[in-house]
């Protein structure tokens, strides 16, 4: 590892990332649900997610196959 910086992230790129995370760790630890949606592990996700992408005439594909 020494003197290979591939193997690391730089600290602007840390930043950035919690810059973008940390605005929906803090509405979750509030408890808002604005435009937050829980689903249950293992499920295939939100009704939201569905009615999302059905506006555009469009569908998921199936996680056990289509």
């Amino acid at each position: 590892m020494i003197g290979d910086n591939i193997l690391f992230q730089r600290a602007d790129s840390v930043e950035a990332g919690w810059q973008a995370v940390q605005p929906f760790l803090d509405a979750w630890q509030k408890g808002g649900s604005d435009g937050i949606h829980e689903y249950s592990s293992g499920t295939e996700g939100p009704a939201a997610a569905d009615d999302l992408i059905q506006r555009d005439g469009r569908r998921w594909r199936n996680l056990e196959g289509d």
